[in-house]
């Protein structure tokens, strides 16, 4: 049965013919994981919590700076200093106090990934370095759960859904397909040296919310088997088509790699 502040929150959404209450009770039921709550991880929590996903964990060992405030809009002045998945958890709660909201202040590792990732239906990687990148793949793999996926870059952005089936019934591909190892260190400037555009991270969340909610409730088409790209000063959109590769190391046909590595010796961290 459904409470009248549940159909009244999730009215607009549940006259959808693709979700209906069948799709709210499976939104209600869900639990996604975000490993982030920076600039794309931000969006992605909020719409999250705003469409009504039961059960939303917050994977961030960062504190608010003030560097932060000119994209990752859940923040505030006075929040400065505090840390990011504890404010990020008040603020979300604030917005839908139905959910539930998970704060978990702390480095994933290869020796705590699993535990943390394993009670979710849906990881969301919002992260922005690469040895997160590949740790949550790889554990997202082991698991068997579906991984979104977006990255940003000054005015570019991308985002895909990883280790979930195609519009064409196969497994799509995983990072590691895309990215088969991790950049030398110091190849890739970071969001702090290289800067971004504050409206960036909002667009790419955003769009990876859409993803992670159409997973979730079995609609549409999800970004399986596809890599979208943005060029924000362009106002472009082009989407490239990915395959699995059969001898990833990961999620290959006959795998190699069976537990979980830490890549901060590869990535130079």
């Amino acid at each position: 049965m459904w409470t009248r502040e549940e159909l009244d929150r999730y009215h607009r959404q549940m006259i959808l013919p693709q979700v209906g209450p069948e799709g709210q009770e499976r939104l209600k039921h869900a639990s996604v994981a975000v490993v982030g709550a920076g600039g794309l991880g931000v969006p992605v929590l909020q719409y999250l919590v705003a469409a009504g996903v039961g059960r939303v964990g917050i994977v961030e060992m960062d504190r608010v700076e003030l560097s932060n405030l000119h994209r990752q809009v859940l923040y505030a002045t006075e929040d400065v200093g505090r840390p990011k998945a504890l404010v990020a958890k008040e603020r979300l709660l604030a917005l839908n106090p139905l959910v539930e909201v998970e704060a978990y202040p702390l480095r994933l590792t290869s020796e705590n990934a699993l535990e943390v990732l394993r009670p979710y239906d849906l990881v969301v990687d919002a992260s922005d370095n690469f040895p997160t990148r590949y740790l949550v793949n790889d554990a997202c793999v082991l698991l068997g759960k579906p991984l979104v996926y977006g990255a940003i870059y000054q005015f570019d952005g991308q985002a895909a859904v990883f280790h979930h089936p195609t519009p064409e019934g196969e497994m799509g591909p995983c990072y590691r397909c895309l990215f088969p190892k991790p950049p030398p260190p110091g190849s890739v400037p970071s969001c702090a040296e290289a800067g971004v555009y504050g409206v960036l991270p909002g667009v790419v969340g955003s769009l990876m919310a859409a993803e992670a909610l159409k997973v979730l409730l079995g609609i549409g088409k999800p970004l399986a088997g596809s890599l979208l790209l943005y060029d924000a000063l362009e106002g472009q959109f082009r989407k490239l088509a990915l395959r699995r590769n059969p001898a990833c190391p990961v999620c290959g046909d006959h795998p190699t790699q069976r537990e979980l590595i830490d890549y901060e010796a590869f990535c130079g961290l």
